[in-house]
């Protein structure tokens, strides 16, 4: 096994994010999950395990040696299979107990924060409140429209 790097070291289990590094929402369960704009550099640090991108079509991600998962979900809207994005959203939540996992749209905001407001539900957040826990944790501007907003009101674990 692989020796761990001062970089990995950190509360969560190993191979998960850095608590408070750029984009990472910590969920109530201690579970790291990075929302990032898929427009913007990828952030310095370690790398994703897996990330699942939040766009109308697919987009190549230049130098992803790691897993890419797309998720057919146009911008300002909802996902086009929400039986699908349940499944994916469960295997991000998965997964992000041991492995770094991220979620990410184009500017990383109302697509992504939609995500990361329904994982948080997956961990515990009664969905009433969840766009408001990744408003506090995340970005103020997540979650964009008021469609989202009710996705999330009905998403439930």
């Amino acid at each position: 096994m692989a020796e761990q790097s001062n970089a990995d070291s950190h509360a969560g289990a190993p191979g998960t994010w850095q608590p408070g590094a750029p984009g990472v929402l910590e969920l109530p369960s201690g579970r790291l999950v990075r929302g990032r704009g898929l427009r913007k550099p990828l952030p310095a640090g370690p790398l994703p395990a897996l990330t699942v991108q939040l766009l109308g079509g697919r987009v190549p991600l230049d130098g992803a040696d790691w897993e890419v998962r797309w998720l057919r979900w146009p911008d300002f809207r909802l996902p086009g299979d929400r039986d699908e994005a349940r499944e994916v959203l469960r295997e991000v939540w998965e997964r992000s107990a041991v492995e770094r996992v991220e979620v990410g749209c184009g500017g990383g905001r109302g697509r992504t924060g939609t995500a990361l407001a329904c994982l948080a539900v997956l961990d515990g957040v009664p969905p009433a409140e969840a766009v408001a826990y990744v408003r506090a944790r995340y970005d103020r501007h997540a979650v964009e429209t008021p469609w989202q907003k009710r996705y999330v009101r009905r998403f439930t674990a």
